[in-house]
């Protein structure tokens, strides 16, 4: 499996709550839904859409985890939301238990545990191991080069602070342009690969 991550993402490089007002607040944020004027539904929905179908399970950190499955459930009859709904997901926490892994098809992986169970899904056979949002995680998946593709929905925006999913350890690492795509709103959507992946 490839560990392919889809962020929206400022021109700062922020991550942090593109979805609404009160998705993450950390840190007293207060440009929630940030992403919605430069949203696209032909070039970043159809990325989702596409990178959807390509997936064969879904990788949250918590509280990505506890945002989707309060939306996504109540949502089927929708071809998207059936294919997200029916795949498998990992959601990495050491604080959710048992009950709180409502969304149908969900495992918990505890946080000690998560770099090597990414190690074995990237050894198995199979689609994509998708990742959207989950800054934390996705910052040690990177530092620990486990991220085979990087998708970045780049906004033409400055938040001015706020949570990334970039290492901050001091190790040069490079990566390719694969694809690029301007969207009429000017997000562009950037696929980058790891320098000597195919």
């Amino acid at each position: 499996m490839r560990v392919v991550v889809t962020e929206f993402i400022s021109l700062d490089g922020v991550v942090q709550a593109p979805g609404g007002p009160q998705e993450d607040t950390d840190g007293g944020f207060a440009h929630g839904g940030w992403s919605h004027p430069f949203f696209d539904p032909e070039v970043l929905g159809g990325a989702f859409a596409a990178g959807l179908e390509q997936a064969e399970a879904l990788l949250y950190g918590r509280r990505t985890y506890l945002t989707m499955a309060a939306a996504w459930p109540g949502r089927a009859g929708d071809p998207f939301a059936d294919r997200i709904n029916s795949l498998r997901k990992y959601v990495v926490s050491d604080t959710l238990d048992d009950s709180a892994l409502t969304w149908e098809n969900t495992v918990r992986v505890p946080g000690a545990e998560a770099l090597a169970k990414v190690r074995e899904l990237r050894a198995a056979g199979g689609g994509d191991l998708a990742m959207m949002g989950s800054p934390t995680l996705v910052r040690a998946l990177l530092a620990a080069d486990l991220v085979d593709e990087l998708r970045l929905a780049v906004m033409p925006v400055l938040l001015g602070g706020g949570k990334s999913v970039f290492p901050a350890d001091g190790v040069l690492r490079t990566w390719r342009l694969v694809s690029s795509q301007t969207a009429k709103t000017g997000a562009q959507l950037n696929v980058f690969r790891p320098a000597g992946h195919e």
